[in-house]
């Protein structure tokens, strides 16, 4: 079956809810992806943000593979190896004292919603939860309710009560956390609003409110998680310890997994019966997230950050970028050309870019060579400067 024909079924059968681009992708390799007709494309979105070693990663396929070989599921009624290594990593590297593992990234933040207010309910009844404007936690009715952007609310609700938006200032928050919050919820960059870097002392004020008030701080590390900033999790780079954090994405790979990682206080927080997923801690998806998470070490932080620092230098050289925010391989930018013309003109000269708001979004595999970054530095200076 052709391109043409794969395009034409998915329009006839799958629901309509993605404005895809006319592209057929059959493998690839690395940074490099392939179309049916065998065109080859430069990958700087990486699944958004989900394929942190690039496509078909020789390690990650051996890691999964070897677990198929063994047993693909079994229920949470029993234990199994992966998912217990897992987590094991996850809390040695983190501090977290224990974790629960969904399928997604909406899944990992309707665990920190639950976590947050059933400790809310042991301390006082309280039950708000403060979220900030533009931010974005996820599409389930819950996870929809706690984003702070009204253009994902449109035609879904009515939504659960209990969240509170705030302006990303210490004051706003102040406010809006009042006697009934049990926690505020942050992403400290916000990804889907347009790679908003949130300042180091507001982050900083937020964790100290939340302690003055007895309030929870939770992360949303879906995106930003994993290595992407040049950080395991990007709240390491500001010095605060949060109470939850939540991660999807690269934690897997290529492979559905979420986790909510429960520090201090809140480790025991849940009880037998009080949450559950059918899939959640996949023994292959556990393995696969093992393989990544254990290769992401200090030396690839660094790279990470150098490479970073290498691409945003490279886009300020470009006349048409008007301003470019990031931390790492996140990076977003502005130009006078709408975002989502660029990404499209991009496509035609076998660069893979995203978009998020008004600007175009940059989240290429951790593996990324210098000479890679440099190619799409130049098909860039095409699109926006020709």
């Amino acid at each position: 079956m052709d391109g043409k024909q794969i395009i034409e079924e998915d329009k006839l059968y799958v629901a309509g809810t993605y404005a895809r681009f006319p592209v057929v992708f059959r493998d690839g390799k690395g940074c490099r992806l392939y179309d049916c007709d065998g065109r080859e494309y430069l990958d700087c979105g990486s699944g958004i943000g989900v394929n942190v070693f690039g496509v078909n990663d020789g390690k990650w396929k051996e890691a999964v593979t070897e677990q198929l070989g063994m047993l693909q599921h079994t229920s949470n009624l029993y234990y199994t190896r992966p998912q217990a290594d897992l987590a094991k990593l996850l809390c040695t590297r983190t501090g977290a004292k224990k974790v629960f593992f969904g399928n997604s990234g909406a899944e990992a933040n309707e665990c920190a919603i639950k976590a947050a207010r059933k400790y809310g309910e042991e301390h006082g009844g309280r039950y708000k939860i403060v979220t900030l404007k533009n931010s974005f936690h996820g599409r389930t009715i819950a996870t929809l309710a706690a984003t702070g952007q009204e253009a994902f609310h449109r035609h879904f609700g009515p939504f659960p009560e209990g969240f509170v938006y705030a302006e990303p200032t210490t004051e706003s928050v102040a406010a809006c956390a009042a006697d009934d919050a049990c926690a505020v919820m942050i992403e400290v960059i916000q990804g889907e609003s347009g790679v908003n870097v949130l300042p180091e002392s507001f982050v900083k004020d937020v964790e100290r409110l939340c302690r003055e008030r007895g309030m929870l701080l939770i992360c949303d590390e879906v995106q930003t998680g994993n290595g992407r900033t040049g950080h395991l999790y990007s709240y390491m780079a500001y010095g605060v310890r949060p109470d939850i954090v939540t991660t999807a994405k690269g934690l897997g790979g290529g492979l559905p997994i979420g986790a909510c990682m429960l520090f201090g206080d809140c480790a025991d927080v849940f009880g037998r019966g009080d949450h559950g997923s059918t899939f959640g801690g996949n023994p292959v998806s556990c393995a696969g997230a093992c393989s990544i998470l254990g290769r992401i070490d200090d030396k690839l932080l660094a790279d990470v950050r150098e490479k970073g620092r290498r691409f945003a230098d490279g886009l300020k050289k470009i006349a048409g970028v008007t301003e470019v925010s990031g931390m790492g391989l996140m990076i977003g930018f502005r130009t006078a050309k709408p975002a989502a013309e660029t990404a499209s003109e991009c496509i035609k000269r076998g660069l893979l870019v995203l978009t998020a708001h008004s600007r175009v979004r940059l989240l290429p595999p951790l593996t990324i060579s210098n000479e890679e970054i440099d190619t799409a530095l130049g098909i860039l200076r095409e699109v926006i400067d020709g």
